[in-house]
């Protein structure tokens, strides 16, 4: 009976880090990332229990620091499952920072450590929501693939680069028709043209033939 009390009362830490996995998970989930509520809360529990574990279940004389390196490590590639790379941009990689980060919660509430956990936990959910803010600072600058076809005419392709605020053509395929020449150029642009806008570039520029976006590429 008296083995029993303590791991109950070590129950308590693991409770801890599932509450406050949940609200790390929460804040995510409500930005519709690859990683919600489930994922952070197991993550900071699995965390928890494993420094528990290592603090308890092996005697005075154990090296206890070993299993918990071993958690930070084997989180990481646990993180790196959820960053893809899609549409030129990287995606992911906050999140799975997050998932990160959150084992280190569970990792001070297996040591009790409990107002570093519960510190870390609202300076993490304070900084994701900082910086979703919609001001200039945290704004998140994004590119689009453009494919534009144009007769290479008076200087037609620095007009381009203008137009998109851009200082080369990341691809350039050049085609000779008589006596004519015809680029079919690819560029990277921050600006984001609707279709109407594009439509107005193509009337406003008669040496333009086609604008294509091709993000999903």
């Amino acid at each position: 009976m008296k083995d029993i009390i303590p791991q109950l009362w070590l129950l308590i830490d693991i409770l801890l880090s599932a509450f406050l996995g949940f609200f790390i998970g929460l804040e995510r989930k409500k930005r519709f990332k690859e990683a919600g509520i489930r994922t952070h809360t197991l993550v900071s529990i699995g965390a928890c229990l494993m420094m528990i574990v290592s603090l308890y279940g092996f005697g005075p004389d154990a090296d206890t620091a070993r299993v918990a390196a071993q958690i930070v490590s084997g989180v990481g590639f646990l993180g790196a499952g959820i960053i893809i790379y899609r549409k030129q941009e990287i995606k992911g990689l906050t999140t799975a920072a997050g998932v990160w980060a959150t084992a280190g919660v569970g990792m001070a509430c297996g040591g009790r450590l409990y107002i570093l956990a519960f510190g870390a936990t609202i300076i993490m959910i304070g900084i994701q929501m900082l910086f979703h803010l919609k001001i200039a600072p945290f704004k998140t600058v994004k590119h689009f693939s453009v494919n534009i076809v144009f007769l290479q005419i008076n200087g037609a392709n620095k007009k381009i680069k203008g137009i998109f605020g851009v200082d080369r053509f990341n691809q350039l395929i050049i085609v000779r028709e008589g006596e004519s020449i015809k680029y079919s150029a690819t560029l990277i642009t921050d600006k984001e043209l609707s279709s109407t806008q594009l439509d107005e570039i193509i009337r406003e520029n008669d040496f333009i033939y086609s604008i294509e976006r091709c993000d999903d590429n």
